[in-house]
């Protein structure tokens, strides 16, 4: 099995390529998910002359089964909830309750050490493109797709690198459009695409957003 990707900047940069149609057409902002989303967002917001932010998004897992999802939560309060996996889950408001609880606190968190003190981009009314590094089973991506229509974005796009054919194929259904590079039949781990997948860190992450404001690419929709 051979690497498709160089490291994270070098699939940021051939992502930002295939969406380069996007760029010049309306008002754009991208979302990468952190961590490792947000190295190869900051690829695809230069290419595309957009603004760069992250997307902060918690899964609300069934209490005794926490990677099914019955919901996600964004900032904002925006909380998306599946009732029908609530109903087949049997979970109680106060088992939805505490869950929300503490995923809330972990996301409020993350959100402060991200941002540094910038206030969130504006997402309503925009195109919004929500990158990650790859998707595996797509539970995040799939959160981070509702939480941003949540917030208004009247368009949702979803662009990775490498992904499993099945989520990849699934995730149709949460965004208006998913742009993936490549979809191998015997998917793996998302690093074993990558030659170098060194772990994204919460600094690496600051820095994306502190240098994508340098370059002008901030959330002023008059630029």
């Amino acid at each position: 099995m051979t690497a498709v990707f160089v490291d994270r900047r070098d699939a940021g940069l051939r992502l930002g390529e295939r969406l380069r149609g996007l760029r010049g057409t309306g008002d754009v902002v991208v979302l990468g998910l952190p961590r490792g989303g947000v190295p190869v967002a900051f690829q695809v917001a230069r290419a595309l002359g957009a603004p760069l932010d992250v997307i902060v998004v918690r899964k609300l897992g069934v209490p005794y089964q926490p990677e099914l999802g019955f919901g996600a939560i964004g900032e904002g309060g925006v909380r998306v909830v599946n009732p029908d996996v609530v109903r087949l889950a049997n979970i109680t408001r106060s088992e939805m309750a505490e869950v929300e609880r503490r995923e809330r606190a972990e996301l409020e968190r993350r959100a402060r050490r991200f941002r540094a003190g910038r206030e969130p981009v504006d997402l309503a009314g925009r195109t919004v493109i929500v990158v990650d590094d790859g998707i595996a089973t797509g539970g995040t991506a799939r959160a981070a797709c509702q939480v941003a229509r949540a917030h208004g974005a009247s368009r949702v796009v979803l662009a990775v690198p490498v992904g499993a054919p099945e989520t990849i194929a699934s995730l149709r259904r949460d965004a208006d459009e998913v742009v993936c590079l490549d979809t191998p039949d015997h998917f793996y781990a998302i690093g074993s695409w990558y030659d170098d997948f060194t772990q994204a860190s919460d600094e690496d992450v600051v820095e994306c957003l502190r240098l994508a404001g340098g370059q002008g690419l901030s959330g002023d929709r008059s630029q």
